[in-house]
């Protein structure tokens, strides 16, 4: 008999930008790798990004086996918006999809009308303009929660990354009758960005031996300014702890809050131990976070951290922020301490520091591939139902 093999499913995804969202660059080319490795065949993503946008990046995704990108003049940044709204459709980006053969739309921070031709799911990484609403000028908030409304209204099905997450949709949200789906994020790096040997990169930033590593761009609600007051407070106990920090210093809705931190690092003397690095090769992410003491995640919200689950996937020891988020992510088996509490940090990072043994390189723990392959899978389902 003869069978006829379906053709694989063509799927949006608009560009994000590592330098404006680093987690959420990650967590598409995580999830490429994922549907290509647990799912061959049934999916071909398709990246459409604005015509300024990064180069390398962009290649990098596009080395992804089945990923192809697009450049288009209608995925500029806020491009479309205001038609999506009140004509119904995004017609530069409808167009683009027809000619891409789409069969199904992920929106990520980006509403492309309720006259879409395509089923589209709407991803919501999580509600913290509506948790912490003083984190956002008004206008961007607005924007998020007007962008939110729209999905929500247009009968999008809806993806949420925890537990947590599905709680705050309810709560804000709760005469939503939208399907909801819940795809926990799961992180395998390229074997190829596992290759740097962190040696080498730990004597190029001129890192001791022991160090803590805090991997999140600088935006005020990633709560940098208590990791400055802990390291304040071993200091006055004498200790010599060092915390090395990487990532984008660009805040859109806070121009200028990376100077006021790093002026507080001069002010108070820590340079030698609160160590910023800058926006680091990727490779060299991964080689500091296998080798470190600890992450540290001091945020005041998230979805579903990314800089988490990828210190999970190699057992790295961690340092969070006690957010119940962070709890379901790690189940329990993490230190914690209050978002307002550096004396409880200090206390950890002491703590560990004197009881970590030599420095080790970690790799991947042994149940990597089922937790990476459920991701993949709980995706898939999430695409079928919206279809």
């Amino acid at each position: 008999m003869h069978v006829v093999e379906r053709a694989p499913l063509r799927v949006a995804f608009s560009y994000i930008s590592r330098r404006i969202w680093a987690g959420g660059y990650n967590y598409q080319s995580n999830l490429f790798a994922a549907l290509n490795r647990y799912l061959p065949g049934e999916f071909t993503p398709v990246v459409f990004a604005g015509t300024t946008d990064d180069d390398a990046d962009l290649a990098a995704l596009a080395e992804i086996p089945d990923v192809e990108v697009v450049r288009s003049g209608g995925f500029g940044r806020q491009a479309g918006l205001a038609a999506a709204l009140m004509l119904g459709l995004d017609r530069k980006a409808a167009a683009d999809f027809r000619t891409q053969r789409i069969d199904v739309v992920v929106e990520t921070a980006r509403f492309f009308g309720w006259r879409l031709s395509q089923p589209a799911v709407a991803w919501f990484p999580d509600l913290q303009h509506r948790t912490l609403p003083r984190l956002f000028p008004a206008a961007a908030r607005w924007r998020r929660e007007i962008g939110f409304r729209a999905q929500i209204a247009s009968g999008r099905t809806i993806m949420l990354s925890s537990e947590s997450a599905h709680r705050d949709f309810r709560k804000y949200y709760p005469r939503a009758t939208n399907k909801t789906s819940l795809v926990r994020f799961a992180t395998q790096p390229s074997p190829a960005l596992l290759t740097t040997h962190p040696a080498g990169v730990i004597a190029q930033y001129r890192l001791p031996d022991k160090y803590f590593y805090l991997p999140n761009q600088f935006y005020r609600h990633k709560n940098h300014q208590l990791v400055v007051d802990a390291l304040t407070i071993v200091m006055q106990r004498g200790f010599d702890v060092v915390v090395c920090v990487s990532g984008s210093t660009e805040d859109p809705r806070e121009p200028g809050y990376f100077d006021r931190v790093m002026a507080q690092v001069r002010n108070r003397g820590l340079e030698k131990h609160f160590r910023h690095l800058g926006m680091i090769p990727l490779p060299h992410v991964y080689a500091l976070l296998r080798a470190c003491t600890a992450l540290i995640n001091p945020s005041r919200f998230e979805g579903w951290s990314t800089t988490v689950e990828e210190a999970k996937s190699f057992g790295v020891p961690m340092i969070l922020s006690d957010l119940d988020v962070h709890r379901e992510q790690t189940a329990g088996a993490a230190h914690y301490f209050g978002t307002d509490d550096p004396a409880a940090l200090a206390d950890h990072l002491m703590r560990l520091s004197e009881d970590s043994a030599a420095p080790v390189v970690r790799n991947f723990l042994a149940d990597q591939d089922a937790r990476v392959a459920a991701f993949a899978t709980e995706f898939a389902k999430t695409l079928r139902r919206a279809m």
